[in-house]
């Protein structure tokens, strides 16, 4: 056959690949580069006489390439498991990619809660396309996320590939088909554990999961921001737009379908801004938030061009003369949608507590409901906040399926009531569940366990839980108690001490400064260009990893918009309070150097080395006078 090969678009190896019943690759056999045998051709797959059939093979497949598809396929991958990873758009990112252009935000509630900016992937992405991106470009945003998942050795990425049916034997999921009508071939993926990323839920409607739509009655939880009365309906959907000044006269005629918008439509709505869409011109929370995505998409656009009719052309705006659109949205971003049931549905009075036993990732955003009708309601605020006293921790019992064993939701399909979705739908919050449950599936199936059996273990879930503060995910109220952390039993000093950022807190568990409360740092002057923190053991140890975790200036909101009041305190480009170049010695041999760094947790692996002492030299940061350090640990 005259054709690429199959899989011309999966540079990554180590996967099982079979075509029509003909394995063509394998671990030690080639890479998928080669050119496709004569076996391989269309109409092997009956329903779909036109199309190739594919099938593959891995440990886990994941659902879904927005943030939380994302870092639930980084996670497990880093985490040793070979990962499929599906997206049905061109691009990765979902509503923070530019089809959408939406902010990411999430537990410090857009500056309100200063120190609880959330660790992990997510902060290793926001940080590297602040220092790559510093102009703002959301493509630039996509390229990023599209290079951690393709330069990850353990994952398969399949893009405008959509997940359709989900094949099933006992009760579980064995395997699922996708199709990608770009390449006319359907790809059959056979795994012991699933991710439902898509934020839909389709891989969960598809598998039978029990799952929840619309708002809860208040009378079944007691929550505040429940209706009276239980009802089918969400939170709309958002377009977007953006716009720039010209330097001169730029007329705007609306197209004849446009809304006509006036100044009682904009009651509780503000336009004195223009550069940045509005989240407020949203829709389609009373209709079916899927089927009707089309209409809804629509009457969006309507919304749009007449909220920007009423700028350029009612006269309340006069300055807005030289300004113009220079980008408008074409793709729905969806908020509420359908919620799959797990062992345990967050309500509204766990987010006001908190705490949870089983903790794997923490939210904070406030409870943010708005009125299904969105724009057609003008005699509404377009929302009621209900805020947390704190961040509050996400448990493990509300991230697997009830009823499908091998089934785990990330995103803002975890189990969760309508009021608790309203705060855990926001991205950074589903980027960091997405974390917790790529780890989780790595431990489960190291373990040979369900997911369920591992929330029900004590033992297992306190070990995840280190597990995930070693990849820097934030949980409230837990700290580094790893037994594997040879640095818990050592002793630390510094060539210099701030008052209260002694040298000794980088040993006590704790990796972030909650501002005016606590202090979690060691901080030391650079003095004649360097500055030092030093671990001595009571005796010799053998050590091949060190691990540092450095101030990246949490007290900070980060993040990639093109509002300009979301981006002011932001640093756009590497953080000042981060260590740029360092050292580190072990016996005082020294085992690895930088320069130029941006982030926030670095591994050094090294030769097993016999030592009393690990010393970590700094000479330059990326802006401060003070060399900062949260955490160091060692491990053999």
């Amino acid at each position: 056959m005259k054709r690429r090969d199959l899989l011309s678009t999966l540079p990554l190896t180590g996967y099982s690949l079979i075509v029509n019943g003909q394995e063509l690759a394998a671990p030690g056999k080639d890479s998928f580069t080669r050119i496709a045998p004569p076996g391989a051709q269309r109409g092997a797959f009956r329903q779909e006489p036109h199309m190739t059939l594919v099938e593959l093979s891995a440990d886990l497949c994941v659902a879904g390439g927005g943030l939380a598809g994302v870092c639930a396929a980084l996670s497990a991958a880093r985490h040793g498991l070979k990962v499929v990873l599906l997206q049905d758009r061109s691009r990765l990112g979902g509503n923070s990619s530019s089809e959408v252009k939406m902010h990411v935000v999430g537990s410090n509630s857009h500056k309100g809660r200063p120190g609880w900016r959330e660790g992990g992937i997510i902060e290793e992405l926001r940080l590297e396309d602040a220092a790559r991106n510093p102009q703002r470009c959301w493509e630039l945003w996509d390229l990023l996320l599209y290079d951690k998942i393709v330069s990850e050795a353990n994952i398969t990425l399949l893009l405008e590939t959509t997940l359709y049916a989900a094949e099933m034997k006992g009760g579980k999921i064995e395997r699922v088909l996708a199709r990608c009508d770009k390449s006319e071939q359907v790809y059959r993926i056979a795994a012991p554990m699933f991710v439902d990323a898509t934020g839909d839920s389709r891989l969960a409607l598809e598998a039978g999961a029990e799952f929840r739509t619309g708002r809860e009655a208040r009378k079944e939880f007691n929550e505040s921001l429940a209706p009276v009365e239980k009802d089918e309906e969400t939170l709309g959907s958002s377009i977007l737009f953006t716009s720039r000044n010209y330097g001169k006269p730029m007329p705007f005629t609306p197209p004849k379908w446009a809304r006509k918008v006036s100044k009682e439509h904009l009651k509780f709505r503000s336009t004195n801004s223009w550069e940045y869409g509005y989240w407020w011109i949203e829709w389609g929370g009373n209709l079916d938030i899927i089927r009707d995505n089309e209409r809804i998409r629509f009457e969006l656009l309507a919304i749009t061009m007449g909220v920007w009719d009423y700028i350029k052309n009612s006269g309340d705006h006069p300055t807005s003369e030289t300004w113009a659109l220079d980008w408008v949205g074409m793709m729905p971003g969806k908020r509420g949608s359908r919620r799959v049931v797990g062992d345990h549905l967050l309500t509204e009075h766990d987010l006001l507590r908190g705490l949870a036993d089983d903790a794997v990732a923490i939210g904070g955003w406030p409870m943010d409901d708005h009125p299904p009708g969105g724009f057609d309601r003008p005699d509404l605020p377009p929302n009621t906040v209900l805020k947390t006293p704190e961040v509050y921790n996400i448990p493990l019992r509300s991230l697997y399926s009830k009823n499908i064993p091998n089934l785990m939701m990330a995103g803002r399909n975890i189990s969760a009531t309508h009021a608790a979705f309203t705060s855990t739908r926001v991205m950074a919050t589903c980027a960091v569940i997405g974390q917790a449950v790529g780890t989780s599936a790595a431990q489960c199936l190291k373990g040979k366990i369900t997911p369920r059996q591992l929330a029900g273990d004590r033992r297992r879930v306190a070990e995840l839980q280190q597990t995930l503060l070693r990849d820097d995910q934030s949980l409230r109220g837990i700290r580094n108690e790893d037994p594997l952390d040879l640095a818990r039993a050592a002793q630390a000093s510094a060539s210099a001490e701030e008052p209260h950022y002694e040298a000794a807190t980088v040993l006590a568990g704790w990796v972030r400064d909650i501002p005016g409360k606590e202090i979690h740092q060691w901080a030391g002057r650079l003095n004649g260009g360097s500055a030092w923190i030093e671990l001595k053991f009571e005796k010799p140890v053998k050590v091949s990893q060190v691990q540092l975790t450095f101030d990246t200036g949490f007290q900070r909101e980060l993040t990639l918009s093109s509002s300009d009041s979301a981006m002011k305190g932001v640093v756009r480009g590497p953080q000042p309070e981060t260590v740029r170049d360092y050292r580190v010695l072990a016996g005082g041999k020294e085992v690895a150097k930088v320069s130029g760094n941006v982030q926030r947790l670095r591994r050094h692996r090294f030769a097993p080395t016999e030592t009393d002492r690990v010393r970590i030299e700094i000479t330059a940061t990326n802006g401060s006078e003070m060399a900062r350090v949260f955490e160091v640990r060692c491990y053999a």
